[in-house]
């Protein structure tokens, strides 16, 4: 595979291992799975950047660089790194603040099985037991003309390189929006649809499909109460619950005072649906799809899936009786123009630039992927 990240790979290999370097980029499967997860790289802040497997790779490395096994042998008998603190790391890095701990433990070793079935070596080892973790050397050894490369600094490198590279895209996608701001309405309204499409980043589709609800349900009220002389009036509510994370497994918005669940999602894979609502003990919960397909489509082909899946016919009305909204991004729109016509325009999109800033941390971002220089620059001291 070929993208437009493939050259920087390139690049840099060649910087370490000018005479060899096109035939560990051929040989290396931690290269080429490094090539495969950075495709995304320059397809600016719409396209999924996989950052949880890529920062289980480089916390691992670069605690293999930081002991020096690197330059010498013995990391066979290494104790290994402590669970806690690769997990804290990886929180430490950009965009990392949410992740969890699912690439360390198997989601990372199942993804590079799936890309290289073949091959003897998985990427983490680790004990279960003393909760100790360590980067399979073996992937970052090659033997090229009897002579052997380790290519673990280029590996941080690459990850480095990718990060520095969607750091920019998403920082870029903020100054649109905040460039928007200049812009005729329609230019604005225009701006807004182009976000809501099946190619756009999942992070982005969350964000704005958050802050069109937001606006659509926030002058709707309710009267609710104990006794029926006594009903109060409340306006609905709806919350984020946190940052958005495409894995975390939890619920993405919640609307007070009604209890009302949202779950944010690109897949129209049955079981992803199904594992929402046992999360939630089958509790009610409003699915908005990044999908341009009719809500009808949708429903059906879960339902279909199900069917597949389950052979009871109670079991499988008892889950689709958990759905109880699809929004697809028709609905969406429609919602978006509903908020609009209300006056909400402005408010829409101060409200995708502030949960855009809080999720890429774009002000106070202000740490860099920098281990190999500083270990460089202590060897030349």
């Amino acid at each position: 595979m070929e993208h437009s990240f493939t050259k920087q790979i390139q690049t840099i290999l060649k910087e370490s291992f000018p005479d060899v370097f096109e035939t560990i980029f051929e040989r290396s499967q931690i290269i080429q799975y490094l090539n495969i997860k950075t495709k995304a790289a320059n397809k600016g802040s719409k396209s999924r950047a996989s950052f949880a497997n890529l920062y289980a790779i480089y916390v691992l490395v670069e605690d293999y660089i930081t002991k020096d096994f690197h330059n010498n042998s013995g990391y066979s008998d290494y104790e290994g790194a402590v669970y806690s603190n690769l997990l804290s790391r990886q929180r430490q890095l950009p965009f990392g603040q949410k992740l969890q701990n699912h690439a360390l433990n198997h989601r990372l070793n199942e993804e590079f099985k799936r890309y290289f079935p073949f091959c003897d070596f998985i990427p983490i080892i680790r004990s279960t037991k003393t909760k100790r973790y360590w980067f399979n050397e073996e992937l970052l050894k090659l033997i090229i003309d009897n002579k052997e490369y380790n290519i673990a600094q280029s590996v941080g490198k690459i990850i480095e390189a990718y990060v520095a590279a969607k750091r920019d895209s998403f920082e870029i996608f903020i100054q649109l929006c905040e460039t928007a701001q200049t812009l005729t309405q329609q230019q604005v309204i225009d701006f807004i649809k182009n976000l809501l499409q099946p190619t756009v980043d999942a992070r982005i589709f969350e964000i704005v499909s958050y802050s069109i609800l937001k606006y659509y349900y926030h002058d709707k009220f309710i009267y609710w109460g104990y006794e029926l002389d006594s009903l109060q009036q409340e306006t609905l509510k709806l919350f984020k619950t946190g940052r958005t994370n495409a894995n975390d497994g939890g619920i993405d918005f919640v609307m007070k005072p009604l209890g009302r669940f949202f779950q944010v999602t690109e897949t129209v894979d049955v079981k992803k649906y199904f594992l929402d609502i046992d999360k939630v003990e089958k509790y009610p919960i409003t699915f908005v799809v990044k999908s341009s397909s009719s809500q009808q489509e949708i429903r059906q082909e879960i339902e279909n899936q199900a069917k597949k899946q389950y052979s009871i016919k109670a079991i499988v009305a008892e889950y689709m009786g958990c759905i109880e909204e699809i929004i697809n991004i028709s609905i969406l729109i429609q919602r978006f123009e509903e908020s609009m016509n209300q006056g909400y325009l402005d408010e829409i999109l101060n409200e995708i630039i502030k949960q855009s800033r809080i999720e890429f941390n774009y002000e106070e971002e202000s740490q860099s992927l920098e281990f190999l220089e500083e270990i460089e620059g202590d060897a030349e001291e």
